[in-house]
């Protein structure tokens, strides 16, 4: 279908491509890699002929349809939502055009222009809509949004609609570039699996390690101007590159130490007459050999230590009968929230469950409506959301923003700290105002990691970031001497970090007092992705028709009823034993705050023996939580399923 042969391509004195081949065939789901820079962006530029190779040959099989999504910044105008979905084509956006003009100047005369309805349904545009309306809908657009004009919406639900032209248009071979960034989880989650059933080709880009891991059945990687495929997920890539260069760095150790036991024959009789030909002859062999490559990895890991926050105390911040509504949706009635130091919660659950809506609430954002919002001692807060750039200086460089720091930190640090994430060479003396939202999330991103609160609370983090750049962060973040909330659709993320789960749904949360894993086990996840919006499915099931059945006999309702009573007392059973173990676990929470906080004051050590037997208490109070915080978890699991 696609062939590319012996392409090279160059820019200002610099190879990125030399002598590379690739086929991609029908139904073929390759996954593009390699660090930011090495020439991804410009090898889909030379596939859409926007680009020419300096050398080499890129052709198609005849009558092929390519389609490509941009990473950002896709065009939208007059359009409504479902015209720009339905425009696959110029004719058909032609053809919309004119039937719209004419429907809105002659209404009752419809039939005086059968001509273009004719070409408009040979073109299959009507069925196109239906196809055009459901596809929308997975991407999370509401009916209300089909005739709205898409440039009154904001970027990322334009680039939704575009994408959804595309998945209408069914090209032969389908090219996305970071196709996840716009797309919250459950249209992602929709969209791999409407993927996984797409008749053509597909070529993307994506950081989204399990968005690979689902689709992809081979890899590409683009690394020191050459291309090389691994078959299988990007799971099965990292072992096999990782195989493939512990092979290269043998054969280059054993292909060195061959030519440096010939040197030294070269050098040691190259000068007697008797040995000068074997000498030379030596010489002949070393020059003939086909070298190997020293191998240089261009992965490589950046380490350095970011700035500390300001150590808080234990209870970090506590939100208690929280209510919160937008008009009539009620969101929250009466929830208690507690974030302790050292926490690192990942916040999970349906889209609309209250998630952001929490987080904004914990950040100070959003106002409390009813309930209490208390930092603790020391507590400082931070809130990182990709959409918040207001407090970047349009006049300023990237570099200049980045320097207006309280921290004691060097220029040469800085930089680094930029280059991390993707700002690199030049890039770091553009101005503000000429970023990308994109750019802008980056840089409010770095301005906060080189002034870190303790509490810091993150909405979507890695958007935006290639994965070396994910790496860079969860470095950062690891490092971090504080209390992390998050929201987080990458699951590589969120299972390199989270030590803590909160689930999210219908007004309430569910604690979950371990990684992510552990979160997976309790609830028996289907995979690690569907787990993060586990409560959606739920929402949307139908009951199912009444059948006509017989009459039932009282035996049948006596029995009925018996099972109803057995059933309501169990629940109340489970309920109280949940109420009783959260008490007593509270209590416990209290005492060790308090026997903590005597700890700290300098007149308990005037008490001889009084520091010794509170550490004892304190040992008691801790084991016992230990014993406590399992079994409340399976209380309270088994109680969700009664409910």
């Amino acid at each position: 279908m696609l062939t590319i042969s012996e392409v090279e391509k160059s820019f200002g004195g610099r190879t990125l491509f030399k002598d590379v081949t690739l086929q991609v065939n029908r139904e073929d789901r390759i996954g593009l890699v390699g660090p930011n820079g090495a020439g991804k962006s410009t090898l889909f530029s030379l596939i859409l002929q926007t680009e020419s190779p300096d050398h080499g040959l890129i052709n198609f099989q005849r009558n092929i349809t390519v389609g490509f999504l941009p990473q950002e910044s896709a065009p939208a105008g007059e359009e409504t939502v479902l015209e720009l979905a339905t425009a696959i084509t110029p004719e058909v956006v032609d053809l919309q055009k004119k039937l719209k003009a004419w429907e809105s100047e002659h209404p009752t005369e419809l039939d005086h222009h059968d001509d273009i309805h004719a070409r408009f349904d040979e073109l299959g545009g009507y069925q196109l809509e239906a196809k055009a309306k459901q596809i929308l809908s997975g991407l999370s657009f509401r009916e209300s949004d089909f005739n709205r004009p898409a440039k009154e919406m904001s970027g990322g639900w334009v680039m939704r609609a575009h994408l959804a032209r595309l998945l209408v248009q069914e090209p032969d071979l389908l090219m996305l570039d970071e196709p996840t960034n716009h797309l919250d989880l459950e249209a992602l989650l929709w969209f791999q699996e409407y993927l996984k059933a797409y008749p053509g080709a597909i070529l993307m880009i994506s950081h989204d390690r399990e968005f690979l891991n689902h689709l992809v059945d081979s890899i590409i990687e683009i690394r020191q101007s050459k291309i090389f495929r691994y078959r299988g997920n990007y799971e099965d890539y990292l072992v096999q590159r990782a195989a493939a260069e512990e092979q290269l760095v043998a054969a280059y150790k054993n292909q060195q130490r061959e030519i440096a036991h010939l040197m030294e024959f070269v050098n040691r009789f190259r000068a007697k007459n008797t040995k000068a030909a074997q000498a030379q002859s030596k010489l002949k062999q070393i020059e003939r050999m086909e070298k190997i490559e020293a191998p240089v990895s261009d992965d490589k890991k950046i380490n350095f230590s970011f700035p500390q926050p300001q150590r808080s105390g234990l209870k970090v911040i506590t939100l208690k009968d929280i209510h919160h509504a937008y008009g009539t949706n009620v969101v929250y009635e009466g929830i208690d929230f507690l974030a302790e130091r050292d926490q690192r919660t990942v916040l999970v659950g349906p889209n609309g469950a209250g998630k952001s809506t929490l987080l904004k609430i914990l950040a100070g954002v959003m106002p409390v409506q009813r309930g209490s919002r208390e930092l603790g001692h020391n507590a400082k807060e931070g809130y990182y959301s990709q959409y918040r750039v207001e407090m970047l200086q349009p006049s300023r460089t990237v570099l200049e923003e980045a320097l207006d720091t309280p921290q004691r930190i060097t220029e040469q640090f800085v930089r680094t700290v930029l280059g991390c994430f993707l700002f690199r060479g030049d890039d770091v003396f553009k101005k503000v105002s000429v970023l990308s939202g994109g750019e802008k999330s980056r840089l409010a991103l770095v301005k906060l990691l080189l002034d870190p609160p303790n509490l810091l609370l993150m909405d979507e983090p890695t958007t935006h970031l290639d994965m070396p750049s994910i790496d860079a962060l969860v470095g950062a973040l690891k490092q971090f001497a504080g209390t992390l909330i998050f929201i987080s659709h990458d699951v590589y993320f969120i299972r390199a970090l989270a030590n803590h789960v909160v689930h999210v749904n219908a007004g309430k949360l569910t604690h979950y007092s371990g990684d992510y894993q552990y979160y997976l086990d309790k609830t028996k996840a289907t995979s690690a992705r569907e787990a993060l919006t586990a409560g959606a499915k739920a929402e949307v099931v139908r009951p199912n028709p009444v059948e006509k059945t017989a009459a039932k006999t009282k035996e049948q309702k006596r029995h009925e009823a018996e099972q109803r009573q057995g059933r309501s007392r169990a629940k109340k059973d489970q309920q109280q034993l949940v109420h009783n173990l959260e008490k007593e676990i509270e209590g416990l929470e209290e005492k060790q705050a308090g026997l903590t906080a005597e700890l700290e004051k300098p007149e308990t050590y005037q008490q001889p023996g009084r520091a010794m037997e509170i550490n004892r208490e304190l040992i008691y109070v801790q084991e016992r939580m230990a014993e406590l915080t399992p079994e409340w978890e399976a209380a309270a699991v088994k109680l969700g399923t009664m409910e």
